[in-house]
């Protein structure tokens, strides 16, 4: 439980500091003088970096070990964000944002390495739920406090100040998790990252995420457009649907570790997300009704984060945990980079709704990757079931 709390307080960290930018993207338009698009470049250059630095961290997790790679991305990820708060142009927040996508490229290969190797099987579903939960609850919190600092604060008051929080917590993190790493790997060759199981969930990762991503950064200013809603209800709304995914997270961990078929958990849960997003894009809900929708799209889309983990883990060989993750979870970074510029487009040309249309025709393409990643990592999961 104690390397279960610390890690996932990281993962709280890494996902409150992805969502500090997106709530105050109508300030930044206004001060910024730039469009919708030119905003959705900022989160594509953050993931984008992410992505790219996600591989390298893994390597590195599996041959330093995750308790020194961590800190130093937490560190990195929350100074770049404190640092756009004295930003005076958009190409020098541009460069915040790079900064801050290597900071975040750490936490997934260190976190689920150190879970793999100090969590028994038979509690990692939960572990990872728990895992999952801190993270929702980081970007459930980060329109809250961010959009209520900038109150008294200012925009670059608010940033300078979660920043400096995020610095001091990330200085406590490697003593803390002293003697909680996995071993290093001895080195695992592109040869397995490309085996047809870890590209098939990469593809899963990466067909996810552009669904997701359009709904986190992009829900609150389409909802305004859609609903005529005001920026306190609609960003209400986003964050019902975070807490949403967090309760979803936690009855999905409890499943994880009662079934093996995770895909079966996932497309259950995708079908029904898809579903609700398509009707929250016919403008069907009244603004009374509104939040409560979201939080169910977040609650179905929540239950299968423990499975999608299991499902890599199953397709992950034995001591390679921080290279196999940091390579799949670059997924989540190239859909994350690619589409906020497509989400941009369709507000900039008052098409709000195509938001949530988008989100599930990427929901339901996820379903045949979730079924091909099971299919392909049996006989790795029978493997690693010999080897634990």
């Amino acid at each position: 439980m104690r390397i279960i709390s610390l890690v996932s307080a990281a993962h709280f960290v890494s996902h409150f500091f992805q969502l500090v930018l997106p709530p105050l993207f109508p300030l930044l338009r206004e001060d910024f003088g730039v469009s919708y698009t030119e905003l959705g470049l900022l989160m594509g250059l953050f993931y984008a970096a992410s992505g790219v630095g996600q591989t390298m961290s893994g390597f590195l997790v599996d041959h330093l070990g995750a308790r020194r790679v961590l800190p130093a991305g937490m560190a990195l990820l929350a100074g770049a964000m404190g640092l756009a708060g004295l930003t005076s142009t958009y190409w020098a927040l541009a460069v915040a944002s790079i900064l801050g996508g290597f900071g975040n490229s750490v936490f997934h290969p260190a976190d689920y390495s150190i879970f793999n190797a100090s969590v028994s099987s038979a509690r990692l579903g939960r572990a990872y739920g728990i895992h999952g939960i801190c993270g929702n609850l980081g970007w459930a919190a980060a329109p809250a406090v961010v959009v209520g600092l900038a109150g008294p604060l200012g925009w670059r008051g608010s940033l300078l100040t979660v920043g400096a929080v995020g610095v001091t917590a990330a200085d406590r993190v490697e003593p803390a998790l002293r003697g909680a790493t996995s071993a290093p790997g001895l080195g695992a060759s592109v040869k397995l990252l490309l085996a047809p199981s870890i590209l098939t969930a990469f593809a899963f990762f990466a067909f996810i995420a552009t669904s997701l991503i359009g709904i986190q950064t992009f829900s609150v200013s389409a909802m305004v457009q859609i609903f005529d809603a005001p920026l306190g209800l609609a960003t209400g709304a986003l964050t019902a649907f975070l807490l949403g995914s967090a309760t979803g997270i936690l009855v999905g961990g409890f499943m994880a570790d009662r079934t093996r078929r995770h895909d079966l958990v996932a497309t259950c849960g995708l079908v029904a997300g898809a579903s609700l997003s398509l009707i929250i894009a016919s403008a069907a809900p009244t603004l009374t009704f509104l939040p409560g929708v979201m939080a169910l799209m977040g609650f179905c889309l929540g239950t299968i984060s423990p499975s999608r983990d299991m499902l890599v883990r199953a397709a992950t060989p034995p001591g390679a945990s921080g290279k196999v993750y940091g390579f799949v979870y670059s997924g989540l970074d190239l859909g994350s980079c690619l589409t906020p510029l497509l989400f941009g487009w369709f507000l900039d040309h008052g098409e709000p709704r195509m938001v949530f249309v988008t989100s599930a025709t990427f929901m339901l393409l996820t379903i045949a990757t979730a079924v091909q990643v099971r299919r392909r990592s049996q006989p790795i999961a029978r493997a690693a079931h010999a080897y634990d």
